[in-house]
């Protein structure tokens, strides 16, 4: 796949329209978890929807579940967000598609436990990648588009939301690269937030605990020292709500950081 192939696979789904009154959001790992939760809570609130993921098939299946409920305009982007070209891409036909930007949920991650000693070095590439770089990217890529909704828009404002971890801001053995990245994030996102503040793009930062997902249930999250019963976890459909708070705030009020535990995390 060369850089542009991915993006180039998009289609709609839903009503026609340039954008639904609430506004439009990009969504990246829209194609399971937190992000299709999002995806749809977003939906829900009248928001036009590029959902981008790798999994074309699940996108499909999202967007035609949408279809069905009647939500507004969606298009979906296949991309593999590692590559810049690709994420690059993912904004840019949002833009052409819709006309503007007005929230984007950087989602995306992945993350594999284990000892640095037993590590794949490849899974801590893939995790920086996906976790840190693809966040810098989507958001120098979208901050020109956002800035813009926020100068001359509907809403008077736009939103960034950066969905990191707890585990950015508790680092706990066998965790090492994984809490580096979603750290990372969360320094990122302050300093950013400081520079646009300013001019009506507010940046958010949304910081799940122990959440049942494709990624926790598959990378090694369901053997953590101390986590709470499985039972107890998160719903993706939880930090989706955060998500929808933060973003439909009146424009003077920003939401800036969440931290969202199960009650019976600790830690």
């Amino acid at each position: 796949m060369d850089g542009t192939e991915g993006t180039r696979n998009a289609r709609t789904a839903g009503r026609d329209g340039s954008a639904a009154d609430a506004g439009v959001a990009l969504v990246t790992g829209a194609s399971s978890g937190i992000g299709a939760a999002t995806a749809r809570a977003l939906a829900r609130e009248g928001f036009a929807l590029a959902l981008v993921a790798r999994r074309a098939d699940r996108l499909a299946e999202l967007a035609a579940a949408l279809g069905e409920r009647g939500s507004g305009a969606v298009l979906e982007l296949t991309a593999d967000l590692c590559d810049a070209a690709q994420a690059a891409g993912a904004v840019e036909q949002t833009v052409e598609r819709f006309g503007r930007l007005d929230v984007l949920v950087n989602n995306a991650g992945f993350s594999m436990r284990s000892p640095v000693l037993d590590s794949d070095p490849e899974d801590w590439d893939r995790m920086v990648d996906l976790n840190l770089r693809a966040v810098l990217r989507m958001s120098h890529a979208a901050l020109p588009h956002l800035l813009r909704a926020a100068d001359a828009g509907p809403r008077g404002v736009a939103d960034l939301v950066n969905v990191s971890s707890v585990a950015g801001r508790v680092p706990r053995k066998d965790n090492s690269v994984y809490s580096a990245t979603k750290h990372a994030v969360c320094v990122f996102s302050e300093v950013l937030r400081q520079e646009v503040t300013g001019r009506g793009v507010r940046v958010g930062l949304i910081e799940p605990g122990m959440t049942r997902t494709e990624m926790t249930i598959g990378g090694g999250w369901t053997s953590v020292p101390q986590s709470p019963p499985q039972d107890s976890w998160l719903r993706a459909e939880d930090v989706a709500r955060t998500v929808v708070f933060m973003v439909t705030q009146p424009a003077h009020v920003a939401i800036n950081e969440i931290m969202v535990r199960p009650t019976a995390q600790e830690r």
